[in-house]
């Protein structure tokens, strides 16, 4: 009798292992920035994509840093971020593969309506941020390792100063958390264009400085590579990748306009 409980066990895990791994093959991880998730994107892009493959996509929204980190655990199987130094790394070590252009938009700098910097209209990005230095005025940080917080650092770097003490708060949140925080204690902060749009009516804050090229923020899409870890939905994530760089795909991008701005620009080759 135990012997047959044994067997019917084992030939229950046996049938039941393949078609666990085709389940899984319905399903899609994806790791991505705040930034695409708080303004929906996400929420408007994928359920075409859904519709059209039979996938169901799993969307775990964190910092560029951390979202490329579940790619080189194996947590996800794909990753759509904004920090190209970070992605070629990624790549390079052979954590990822398949890396195609998606789309840009820009960074901006916001903060209260009086502007107590006076950075308002300032075309230079390093000149305002030496600027809200010397003004000893509160500046949030996403302190997170995001493709935000990595060009925030470099902006820093290249002003050769940045506040002092209790002026800079590193907050270690998502964008629209930054947000909002900063708009509660009326300090600055660097944001991507969309999540501020998402948010603008909720936080009242204002777009301070914009326009400077160094400002461009673009995103990448980029498989992980199934030769790392073994359950990697890549052919899930090829299709993805294809989807979203086809003309399709970029039309959806072009055609996603809340609030009739359009906050996301297509950019595959």
């Amino acid at each position: 009798m135990q012997r047959r409980s044994i067997l019917a066990l084992a030939l229950g895990v046996a049938f039941a292992a393949p078609f666990a791994h085709a389940q899984n093959d319905k399903v899609l991880r994806l790791s991505t920035t705040t930034s695409t998730e708080n303004s929906g994107l996400l929420a408007y892009l994928l359920p075409s994509f859904e519709a059209k493959t039979g996938m169901q996509v799993k969307v775990i929204s964190v910092g560029t840093g951390k979202a490329l980190e579940l790619g080189k655990n194996g947590d996800v199987d794909v990753t759509l971020v904004h920090a190209r130094q970070l992605e070629d790394k990624f790549v390079a070590e052979g954590w990822g593969i398949d890396r195609r252009d998606v789309m840009y938009n820009d960074f901006i700098v916001v903060g209260p309506t009086g502007d107590p910097a006076r950075i308002k209209g300032d075309a230079d990005v390093i000149d305002a941020f030496r600027k809200i230095a010397a003004a000893k005025v509160k500046f949030i940080s996403r302190g997170d390792n995001s493709g935000t917080d990595v060009m925030e650092k470099g902006y820093w770097q290249q002003a050769g100063t940045k506040p002092g003490g209790t002026n800079y708060v590193s907050a270690g949140l998502g964008m629209g958390e930054v947000l909002n925080m900063a708009a509660e204690i009326k300090g600055y902060t660097l944001t991507d264009r969309a999540t501020y749009g998402a948010y603008k009516a909720k936080t009242g804050l204002a777009i301070l400085v914009e326009g400077d090229k160094r400002m461009f923020n673009p995103y990448g899409i980029i498989a992980v590579n199934p030769e790392k870890h073994k359950g990697i939905n890549y052919k899930g994530a090829k299709q993805l990748i294809e989807w979203m760089t086809s003309p399709e795909g970029q039309a959806k991008i072009a055609a996603f306009k809340p609030a009739g701005e359009q906050l996301f620009f297509p950019s595959a080759k």
